[in-house]
């Protein structure tokens, strides 16, 4: 079976998430299979280009390659700490480098999401509801601008524990705005990235990020979101994965809210207060 550094340089050479997803339930299915060569990697993983892979594999600078792992603490698909949850949806991350305390992977979990430029309402509903849930759960968000931002400050405020997914590098801070925030969170609670090393915020690692979001948590709360937006996306692949959605109902006449009435509308649950939420989960954990 594949180990954590040997997934890294799979991907480092080029082999998709998915890819990687791939090759380890082979490897579960041949258990008796010895070392396979990178040529049959990248034919069970069905990589783009076979032969970029194979000299991509090849010519990396082991040293280095391993010293880059070895920068961040980090954990896989494979090992005993990774939730149960995450493994339930669609191409689950295979390998997430971390900083702070991995235990709150234990705990039961609730996403908040929404969105950047929240406005008042947007603040003081994130910190209604999060004082309201009163440390029943680990609130996850993804370290953005606007509601991200406003769940984490609120949880710490209010002593819950609280998970940052960012879409870079650990060693990265986007936006700069949440630097010192960043660290606080790397420092006393937990950050988790599926990224390497000194990787930038590229525009598709953020619906790559709201799938880790949603996978990580029994529900996801959805405040200020408008139609078309990252949250409203993220939502939607929550349902799709089982999860519950809970959204905040806003004013009809501005447009921010629009996302959610239109949840409210496909079956997710209005909220107006944290008790709302722990009612819906009394009993389950």
């Amino acid at each position: 079976m594949l180990t954590n550094y040997e997934i890294f340089r799979l991907k480092k050479a080029g082999m998709t998430n998915l890819g990687v997803n791939k090759l380890i339930k082979f490897y579960r299915q041949h258990e008796k299979m010895r070392k396979l060569s990178p040529r049959q990697m990248a034919q069970i993983a069905q990589a783009k280009s076979i032969p970029d892979f194979i000299e991509k594999y090849r010519n990396w600078d082991n040293k280095k390659l391993r010293d880059d792992f070895r920068k961040f603490s980090s954990f896989s698909i494979l090992d005993e700490i990774y939730p149960e949850y995450l493994k339930e949806i669609y191409n689950p991350p295979t390998l997430l480098f971390y900083q702070g305390n991995l235990e709150y992977l234990r705990l039961a979990k609730l996403s908040f999401v929404g969105a950047r430029d929240a406005g008042d309402n947007g603040s003081r509903a994130v910190q209604k509801l999060i004082k309201e849930l009163r440390r029943s759960f680990v609130i996850v968000s993804g370290l953005a601008k606007g509601i991200d931002a406003l769940a984490h400050i609120a949880a710490i405020k209010s002593g819950t524990p609280t998970i940052a997914v960012i879409g870079t590098g650990l060693d990265v801070c986007y936006p700069s705005e949440n630097q010192n925030l960043q660290k606080y969170i790397s420092d006393k609670e937990l950050i988790l990235s599926e990224y390497a090393l000194g990787e930038k915020a590229l525009k598709f690692h953020f619906p790559e990020r709201n799938r880790i979001i949603a996978g990580l948590s029994h529900g996801v709360v959805v405040v200020e979101a408008k139609m078309r937006s990252g949250s409203l996306i993220t939502a939607e692949r929550a349902m799709e994965e089982g999860r519950d959605v809970f959204a905040v109902p806003g004013v009809i006449a501005d447009g921010n809210s629009e996302g959610c009435h239109h949840l409210i509308k496909e079956g997710a649950k209005l909220i107006s207060s944290g008790q709302d939420i722990l009612d819906e989960y009394f009993g389950n954990f």
